[in-house]
Formats: C-alpha cells, sequence, structure tokens
C-alpha cells in the first residue's frame, strides 16, 4: 500500500498539472504562441539545465559499476533498436513513426528517476549512473530517429523533395552534436568528474532554472493535448503504452534480476524500462517536425497509468525479494 500511494503521489500530481495546461488555455490564458515558445525554452534551457543539475551534483568516481552501466546502454540500443524495426515493419503511417518509436522506449529518467528513487532510498543511489548510462542515448537514438522520419507537414509547413540518406545522416550528426539536452549531460558529467563546487549565486540560479523544465513542460503538453486528434491515434497510444510500462520491463528486468542487481541498482533500472513516457518524448517531436499530437497522447497515458504498472513491479521485485 505504501508503494502505492507513494506511486500516486509521484504521477497524479504531474498529470494534475497537463489538465491545468489544457485548462487555462480553453479559458484563454495562454495560447498557441506562448506553447510554440514555451516549449522552445524547456528544449533549449531548462531540460538542458536540469539534467546539467542533478549530474553535477552526483559523486560518479565512488559508485561507478561498469556491469551497471554495460547494462543500461546495451538494454536501452536494444530496445531502440528492435522498436524501430517492428515499426516499421508493422506500423503504416510513415508520419508516426518517429513519435512512436520515441515515446515507446524513452523514459522519465531524470525527471522522475531521481525522485522515486530517493523517496524509497533517502538517496539517489544508482539514478544518477543510470542516467549518464541511458540518457545519452535516449537522445541520441531520438535525436536519429525523428530525423530521420520528420514530415514538416506534421506542422503545416512546405515539404521539400525528398532528401537522400547521405543528408539525413549528416543532419543527425549535426542534431546530436548541437541537442542542448545532450550538451547539458556532458557538462554536467564533466563537472562531476572535475569537482567543481559552485558558489551560492551560481547553484541558486541553476536550481530555479531547472525547477522550471518539468511544470512548463507538462503545462505545454496540456495546452497542445487535442482530444479529437488523439482520439485517432488510440490505437498507436495503447500499443506504445504497454510496451513502455509493461512489455520492456518483463523482458528485462528477469535479465538484470539473472545478473545479480539488487535494491537500488534494480530500482534505477526499473525506473528506465518502466517509467512513464518522458515529456522531452513532445518536446523534441514538436520542435523537429514529428507528430506531437500521438506524443503528448502517449505521455499523458503512461503517466496516468504509472501508478499502477510501477506499484505492481515493485510488489514483484518486492514479494521476491530483490528490493
Amino acid at each position: 500500500m505504501d508503494s502505492f500511494i507513494y506511486s500516486l503521489n509521484a504521477t497524479v500530481p504531474i498529470f494534475l498539472v497537463m489538465i491545468v495546461g489544457w485548462i487555462i488555455k480553453r479559458l484563454g490564458v495562454i495560447d498557441d504562441h506562448f506553447v510554440n515558445v514555451a516549449n522552445k525554452y524547456v528544449f533549449r534551457v531548462a531540460l538542458p539545465v536540469l539534467v546539467f543539475k542533478d549530474l553535477a551534483a552526483a559523486d560518479f568516481k565512488s559508485q561507478f559499476d561498469v556491469k551497471f552501466v554495460l547494462y543500461c546502454m546495451i538494454v536501452t540500443t536494444i530496445m531502440f533498436s528492435v522498436i524501430w524495426i517492428l515499426t516499421e515493419i508493422f506500423m503504416k503511417d510513415d508520419t508516426e513513426k518517429g513519435a512512436f518509436v520515441q515515446a515507446s522506449f524513452r523514459s522519465s529518467a531524470a525527471i522522475l528517476g531521481m525522485a522515486f528513487i530517493q523517496n524509497m532510498y533517502q538517496s539517489t543511489g544508482m539514478a544518477p549512473l543510470m542516467i549518464v548510462a541511458a540518457v545519452p542515448l535516449f537522445n541520441i537514438f531520438s535525436v536519429i530517429v525523428l530525423t530521420f522520419k520528420a514530415h514538416p507537414e506534421c506542422h503545416g509547413k512546405a515539404v521539400s523533395d525528398s532528401v537522400d540518406k547521405k543528408e539525413n545522416i549528416k543532419k543527425a550528426c549535426v542534431n546530436i552534436a548541437t541537442n542542448p539536452i545532450i550538451i547539458g549531460i556532458l557538462l554536467g558529467l564533466v563537472s562531476s568528474l572535475i569537482g567543481i563546487n559552485y558558489p551560492p549565486i551560481i547553484s541558486k540560479t541553476v536550481m530555479n532554472i531547472a525547477q522550471t523544465a518539468t511544470p512548463v513542460a507538462l503545462i505545454c503538453i496540456g495546452a497542445g493535448f487535442e482530444g479529437r486528434k488523439a482520439v485517432k491515434k488510440v490505437k498507436p497510444t495503447v500499443i506504445a503504452t504497454f510496451i513502455k510500462l509493461v512489455l520492456l520491463a518483463a523482458i528485462f528486468l528477469p535479465v538484470a534480476v539473472r545478473m545479480g542487481f539488487r535494491n537500488q541498482e534494480l530500482m534505477a533500472i526499473l525506473i528506465m524500462l518502466a517509467s512513464p513516457s518522458t515529456v522531452t518524448c513532445y518536446v523534441m517531436a514538436k520542435g523537429m517536425d514529428n507528430d506531437d499530437v500521438l506524443s503528448s497522447s502517449i505521455v499523458v497515458l503512461t503517466t496516468l497509468l504509472s501508478s499502477i504498472t510501477l506499484t505492481a513491479w515493485i510488489f514483484i521485485l518486492r514479494n521476491f525479494g530483490f528490493i
């Protein structure tokens, strides 16, 4: 019951902020222009600062575990590759593929993961190491699939002639190198390894900016949520939600247990595998000409249901004495 209460406390407020965004958009408090500008702010400023803050404060030297890092990196790569291959085979609508793949494998590791693990163990434990191992790959793989599956017509932009594969590969490399979130991760990692102690003026400024990332992103998701369009995308939304919250954990958690991971390590892996799709999915899909309606639908549904599924996974792991 304690796990269920905590899961509700962790996920329901996130869902409610989305609802607030939807309501204030309908009341005319904010408009589409605000949502577009706010999305750019979250993507280019707030989220990079958030991951920088979390990683800069972590002590990787004392916690580094090669086996754990390799597990997170390899599993993330397998998840992304298999989901993209199967999506290309079974999904007919090409405009939905990028958003579907990203939201199906990409977890809310940095935003939800830290708080979840800290609540259970009074410390972030292995969460920062999981973020270093998985989140850069989340971003790199997302940039790749969103670049290759971009459809400017999704946002009413003019569509140019088809771009060849070499141009797409070049564009993907540029997008990876200039992705603000990846830059934030690298700077945070370097800051942690060097052991920089920032003065209170700097650290408090960084903290204040980082704290705006999640609420602003959630308000944008709620404000941009279009119910009528989302209803037409129920099938891919439900399939992606099942993959994100149930299937990946069912496949890879037993592997983690067999490899000897327990307690904080296993909780970090659970967050990587089965936490709801991160709000960054919506922000990046919208910013890179992919299906933001499908992205927001998946983020909303995975967030709504994750309090139940995460609680179920925690119950199972506790019942077998793994956490």
